[in-house]
């Protein structure tokens, strides 16, 4: 629901701040007094059309239903349209794109234009037929819940099947691939840790003859043990501590000798090589134990590819035997439609009688298996197609059918109606205006309205005035409503009899 409106700077407006009330708010006042720029600002706030005010805000309570993981939703939400060089979109101070706006809340902000064609498409005609069967058919309901569920299972299976097949013809071409990457990485062999391992040894042996001749010159250390062994001894002192380190000395010195000897046996071209193989493999793959993982999955692809064809054979023995129970649960939901919409035409006959509308025929034909079964649903009106009939009659029509459909509806949002009651007669006015009352039990509903049976019904009634060019908009009280509903019958001079039906009008 609407809560508050906030205009600045909208053509002949200089201000506007209005609270709003839920059901019925008209909107009316003389030509070019500027209603239809006040319903327009409302709109593009919801992301219709395009905003002509510097500053339009409104303050709404959050939708049940609505939800982003985008955007941060607080219970009562503010939306800002501001304009400068071009209009920005606000969300509680969040920028929005105009596009994510309407995205957003189409759902629950419905806009019925003499331009708007919407609403006899045959996904909103089967929707309109299954919550009329759903609100009192258990049977239908199950029904319609576990086709949706085997449904959605059954196009997931078909999309495994596409995309089987498609493998299938790029199979060979698949396996070739899938051995030349194991063969590229396991014909290296690496293990774990090798690398380090080989940069070591290329240290050493880029400095073991450094090592050599430094050992060499240092081996004369052990000429002298013995001459320092006896200077220990004619001094009396403790030579352990020397014995001890020469020693260790020697021990440290055979060590070295050995990995001498070790490092004289590698080849250092094949060092080299294999260095220059292993970093090959962590450039591409990032590591050795990614490069080892790699192989693994690529074995496991060769595994599935095995396993393809006795995939594809029982994929396409389920798919065949779920067609056909899709097919008959599809019939059963076709037939309770068909009857169902039976009774819809005679529940709307009652309401397009007073439209002065003929009756409507629900035309039903059969198409290809879908998420909705297989019946493609038009209305017929007097053998005239719902692309055929004008704007007025458009618009009438789905009044109808949205008052038929209330019973389904609990929270029905926001309405927007475009001057509905326009060129009608008397009879057609009132009948309008009592379904619009209708579906204010459960809509907040803005309709600019040329006559006195809408304005009478309304919750809220805004007059829309202009004085020396400039443009006001207030709501009314009893006694202005009574004076504005004259002037809608009787002209800008009302006289008494006028007076007198507008008062017996909101009585």
């Amino acid at each position: 629901m609407v809560n508050r409106l906030y205009l600045k700077s909208l053509i002949s407006f200089d201000e506007v701040e209005l609270s709003l009330d839920r059901g019925l708010v008209v909107l009316s006042g003389p030509s070019g007094a500027g209603k239809s720029l006040l319903m327009n600002s409302i709109l593009s706030t919801f992301g219709y059309g395009s905003s002509e005010a510097r500053l339009c805000e409104i303050s709404i309570d959050k939708p049940p239903r609505l939800e982003s993981d985008a955007y941060a939703l607080e219970e009562e939400i503010t939306l800002k349209a501001i304009k400068k060089e071009k209009v920005r979109y606000y969300m509680d101070g969040q920028n929005i794109s105009k596009k994510a706006l309407h995205q957003l809340f189409s759902p629950f902000v419905q806009y019925l234009s003499v331009r708007d064609r919407g609403g006899f498409e045959s996904k909103e005609l089967i929707a309109l037929i299954d919550n009329a069967l759903m609100a009192k058919n258990r049977s239908f309901k199950k029904l319609h819940k576990e086709y949706h569920k085997r449904y959605r299972n059954y196009k997931i299976k078909v999309d495994q099947l596409h995309a089987i097949k498609e493998r299938e013809s790029k199979l060979a071409e698949l396996i070739e691939f899938a051995n030349f990457e194991i063969e590229k990485i396991t014909s290296i062999d690496p293990k774990i840790g090798e690398d380090e391992e080989l940069l070591q040894i290329k240290h050493q042996l880029s400095r073991i003859d450094k090592v050599n001749d430094a050992l060499a010159e240092a081996n004369h250390i052990f000429e002298l043990e013995e001459a320092v062994g006896e200077v220990y001894r004619l001094l009396d002192k403790d030579n352990s501590a020397f014995v001890e380190m020469m020693n260790q000395l020697r021990a440290d010195f055979e060590d070295i000798e050995s990995l001498s000897e070790e490092l004289s046996e590698i080849n250092i071209e094949e060092v080299l090589d294999r260095l220059e193989k292993i970093s090959g493999l962590k450039n591409r793959y990032g590591s050795i134990e990614e490069a080892l993982a790699y192989v693994e999955t690529k074995r496991q692809e060769l595994a599935g590819y095995q396993h393809i064809e006795q995939d594809k054979s029982m994929l396409e023995s389920f798919l065949s035997m779920e067609f056909t129970e899709l097919s008959v649960l599809a019939t059963q939901m076709s037939q309770s439609r068909q009857k169902e919409a039976k009774s819809l035409e005679k529940e709307l006959e009652v309401y397009l009688s007073e439209l002065k509308l003929s009756p409507i025929h629900f035309s039903f034909e059969r198409r290809e298996l879908d998420e909705l079964g297989i019946d493609r649903v038009s209305i017929d009106l007097a053998g005239s197609k719902a692309a055929t009939l004008s704007g007025g009659e458009f618009n009438r029509v789905r009044l109808a059918l949205m008052v038929v459909a209330l019973s389904d509806v609990r929270d029905g949002g926001v309405l927007i109606l475009d001057e509905i009651d326009a060129n009608v007669s008397g009879d057609e006015s009132i009948a309008i205006a009592n379904m619009i009352a209708k579906l204010s039990t459960v809509y907040q509903i803005f309709a600019i309205s040329h006559q006195a049976h809408l304005a009478s019904k309304a919750k809220q009634h805004i007059l829309v005035s202009k004085t020396e060019g400039k443009s006001h908009a207030k709501p009314l009280d009893q006694e202005g409503r009574v004076e504005e509903i004259a002037r809608i019958i009787g002209g800008e001079k009302p006289n008494v009899e006028a007076v007198h039906f507008a008062k017996k009008l909101l009585s």
